[in-house]
């Protein structure tokens, strides 16, 4: 006898957000992680950077459930980077072999929460095994609707903006494609994240305070929020901490927001409270 199937999750009612001092309505559309601090986690605790690696996936399993459950539309998850090929060999090792297991096991998940799957990035270099149940997690979530989990393998961004660029190049050269067509739409249609939404927030744990060549042309205008906690320590209630946080910022994306009452005003008609490029004066 077969198994059943496993039961779609419930996601949180607007009772259930009220209760963790969330509102629907104020939740990001999408939310992008740069997973920090893995193997210092592992190392402050007298253990092999490997052991912070794969608690960092644990992590990354509860955010995921977490997210879905919220409503969120995209979890973004910057997994490998570039630059990560500067990581000795025998880590890189691990961190493939992590990356083959992670997407065996979220096949559950996948079906569970109804997830899509997909991934960023450039494929060439990464092992063909790996990629291939990669492609088997792609393949078994193409008919969902639900969040979309986005794995960043082997991304970087100004490597993304400069395949867009060749593409664009090649396209004027071949004719199909006018120097005055090369609009910020056109760049947007030709990078890996063509079609989806841009992050309105991004988590960066270990209280790092950079974006680590992540998706640098989709967050131009993304709430940035560090927690100090490492990827590994980072649970459900730090980003309900975020959450909370986010909806409590005011996004104007370089313009106003509605005029205050006229006794907010002063003498020459302005507002105290906006700043040029959508900052607080």
């Amino acid at each position: 006898m077969s198994a059943p199937a496993p039961r779609t999750a419930e996601p949180y009612t607007d009772a259930d957000l009220a209760g963790f001092g969330l509102r629907r309505d104020r939740l990001p559309v999408h939310v992008a992680a740069i997973m920090d601090g893995n193997g210092r986690w592992a190392v402050d605790q007298g253990r092999p950077r490997h052991e912070g690696h794969a608690a960092g996936a644990e992590t990354a399993d509860r955010i995921v459930e977490e997210c879905a459950k919220l409503g969120i539309e995209q979890l973004t998850l910057y997994c490998f980077s570039r630059e990560n090929w500067k990581r000795p060999a025998a880590e890189f090792q691990f961190l493939m072999s992590l990356l083959k297991r992670y997407a065996v096991e979220q096949r559950p998940n996948v079906t569970r929460h109804d997830l899509r799957f997909e991934t960023i990035g450039r494929r060439d270099g990464l092992p063909a095994d790996v990629m291939a149940e990669v492609d088997r997690t792609i393949e078994l979530a193409k008919e969902n609707r639900g969040m979309r989990l986005c794995l960043a393998l082997d991304y970087g961004s100004r490597d993304e903006i400069a395949r867009a660029a060749r593409r664009i190049a090649d396209e004027v050269a071949a004719g199909g494609l006018s120097p005055n067509d090369v609009t910020e739409d056109a760049v947007a249609a030709r990078l890996d994240t063509a079609g989806w939404p841009d992050p309105d927030l991004v988590l960066r744990t270990a209280g790092e305070y950079r974006v680590s060549n992540f998706l640098l042309w989709q967050i131009s205008y993304a709430e940035l929020y560090v927690s100090d906690k490492p990827w590994p320590a980072f649970g459900v209630t730090d980003l309900r901490n975020a959450l909370r946080a986010f909806a409590s910022r005011d996004r104007r994306f370089g313009g106003l927001n509605d005029p205050p009452p006229p006794e907010t005003v002063d003498d020459a008609g302005i507002n105290d409270g906006a700043g040029d490029d959508g900052a607080k004066a």
